[in-house]
């Protein structure tokens, strides 16, 4: 009997294991199937637009006004559609992916689809022909924006803080390549993606302190008179040194004046070159947040902000984030995760010139 009894247990028990793991399958909810439906949809999107750039450039066929717009919107809805997957279906979050993409937005087994995006756009923004390269251009960065922040008044320790937060500005615009053009943008190019007239700018500002640039490093204004020579009767973007110098003045070189303050406020480097990255996309609330006396809580709340906000990759993706009507400088800078590779890039980079 207490061996039947035993046996009948057993039986009871493995019978109990088996059927769990179909117990667990439950089917999804509309909801879920509505999201996988949609991540799927706009996979399928993406692959085809990948594909048909592909076909055109090995064509040689023209392509499309801006032939990286529909491929960035491609990606900014898989992205957002896998978000709201796995929102609604956390078991869908995966495993960390090269990109350093949060997860529960990405799925790693698409990483080579990404990769291929890169490679378009490599080919789409090649610089043009006339393009002025320059043999050192991140040591060019670097020492315009020691130079221009020593010009400024700041002491040295703060200057070599500016040469590695415009680092973090030429990997986050271009991810470090010099004198490219932009396959979303007929206005934005460079090595610092700027327009006609933030060019202009930043030259007027220029001539304002080369003077004080010549007397601080003679060495580098001779440098700077060569480049200027040779960019003469051209577009200064599509010179390396000139549109660096030009961006930094235009943007930036007013404002290295705060990086005291702004280093004891944010101790992590790549919270600074988040605030200056801002500046690139939305300066005037960030100049306000700075003054503010409270720079992480400081919050905003236009729109047309928002927008910009949006349109550069912050809160983007999904619709939780896209639902945003404010946000504050902490939530900004938890929401610029796209930036954080580029900017990890940048530092090691800059630790290498040191090196050197």
């Amino acid at each position: 009997m207490g061996s039947r009894r035993l046996a009948t247990a057993a039986l009871a028990a493995a019978a109990l294991f088996v059927a769990a793991p179909v117990h667990a399958q439950r089917a999804p909810s509309p909801q879920q199937s509505e999201a996988l439906a949609t991540y799927e949809r706009a996979l399928g999107d993406f692959k085809s637009i990948l594909a048909e750039r592909r076909r055109q450039i090995e064509a040689k066929q023209p392509l499309p006004n801006l032939p990286g717009q529909a491929l960035y919107l491609a990606r900014v809805a898989v992205i957002s559609s896998y978000k709201d997957l796995t929102d609604v279906m956390p078991s869908r979050i995966g495993r960390p992916n090269k990109f350093e993409i949060p997860p529960a937005y990405f799925d790693a087994d698409i990483e080579p689809l990404v990769e291929e995006y890169g490679k378009l756009f490599d080919i789409m923004e090649a610089p043009p022909a006339g393009a002025q390269n320059s043999p050192t251009p991140f040591k060019d960065v670097v020492d315009l924006a020691v130079a221009i922040a020593r010009a400024k008044g700041l002491a040295p320790e703060h200057a070599e803080m500016a040469g590695r937060i415009s680092l973090g500005l030429f990997f986050a615009e271009t991810n470090g390549k010099q004198n490219v053009r932009n396959a979303r943008s007929n206005t934005y190019m460079g090595s610092f993606q700027t327009g006609p007239s933030e060019d202009r700018n930043g030259r007027r500002k220029w001539e304002k302190i080369k003077g004080d640039v010549a007397a601080i490093d003679p060495h580098l204004s001779a440098r700077d008179d060569k480049e200027e020579a040779r960019a003469r009767g051209t577009d200064q973007r599509f010179n390396h040194w000139t549109n660096v110098r030009n961006g930094l003045m235009n943007a930036h070189a007013d404002l290295f004046r705060e990086i005291p303050g702004i280093v004891k406020t944010l101790p992590d480097p790549i919270d600074q070159m988040k605030v200056f990255q801002l500046i690139q996309i939305v300066p005037t609330p960030t100049r306000s947040a700075l003054k503010s006396g409270d720079l992480l809580n400081y919050r905003v709340s236009s729109p047309t902000i928002m927008r910009y906000l949006r349109n550069n990759s912050i809160f983007a993706f999904g619709q939780a984030d896209r639902a945003r009507t404010s946000a504050s400088y902490r939530e900004i800078f938890g929401a610029m995760w796209l930036f954080n590779r580029k900017f990890e890039k940048a530092m090691a980079k800059h630790a290498e010139l040191k090196r050197r």
